[in-house]
């Protein structure tokens, strides 16, 4: 039985449909792909051999993995406190998260920051409080606030997390996206009686900066949390164990 013209063209009109619908998801997806973020990346490696993955966020070269060094560039050992009693104010030491091997690098305490033996790799340094805040304004935190102490940055936190679940407990619509390729994974802490973060790895990661702060002798850090989106800013006593960042001189 032949098909009625006006059938066939409304058939017709709705295949038509079909066919833009396809050709306009097909140029949105183009789209997002050209939107994608290439980062300039590298290595870098310390002087026990270990290699870091490297990225270049603004006109900085940073490490996208924390540092876990165990000696100075000397080749001396720096030395290790894994035990509680062993965690010695204004020694420079380091430790593993409860000797877990899944732990994203090592912890340190600040005096193993600023030791004149360096344990940044060669050509590289520790950064300063004002090196994290540039960092922070290339993601889009404003100045006042990245000099403000406390939670700042509305969603820097989660540009600088690796992206989606991967190293991080989640939390309600809290979905990190590593825009920045900095790849900040939860290492938790040690706290200076030598006891451990608590919840640990997967929840919070801390990072040290190498500025003291003169007024109440304490250093100033970086904290990252799975239940907030922002980057906490503030200075706490040396003696806590942190991950530490290098960026390159």
């Amino acid at each position: 039985m032949p098909i009625p013209n006006t059938t066939f063209c409304l058939m017709k009109n709705y295949l038509n449909l079909i066919a833009i619908f396809f050709v306009l998801l097909f140029n949105s997806c183009k789209k997002d792909e050209e939107k994608e973020i290439i980062h300039e990346t590298g290595t870098v490696v310390d002087v026990d051999g270990n290699t870091y993955r490297t990225v270049k966020i603004g006109d900085k070269w940073w490490m996208a993995e924390n540092l876990m060094v165990k000696s100075y560039n000397d080749g001396t050992p720096l030395e290790q406190a894994q035990n509680n009693t062993d965690w010695i104010d204004s020694v420079p030491l380091f430790c593993q998260y409860k000797n877990n091997t899944a732990a994203p690098g090592l912890l340190y305490n600040w005096y193993a920051v600023v030791s004149s033996n360096k344990i940044a790799p060669a050509g590289w340094h520790i950064p300063t409080d004002a090196e994290w805040k540039q960092l922070e304004q290339v993601l889009g935190m404003d100045a006042a606030s990245a000099s403000n102490a406390g939670w700042r940055g509305s969603d820097v936190g989660l540009k600088l997390k690796i992206q989606g679940g991967q190293g991080w407990t989640s939390y309600q619509d809290l979905w990190p996206t590593n825009e920045s390729g900095f790849t900040a994974l939860a290492g938790s802490c040690r706290l200076p009686d030598g006891t451990y973060g608590n919840p640990g790895l997967f929840a919070t990661g801390f990072w040290w900066t190498s500025t003291n702060d003169s007024i109440n002798n304490e250093a100033w850090f970086r904290y990252l949390d799975y239940k907030n989106a922002g980057v906490y800013r503030s200075h706490t006593y040396k003696g806590y164990g942190f991950s530490i960042r290098c960026v390159k001189d």
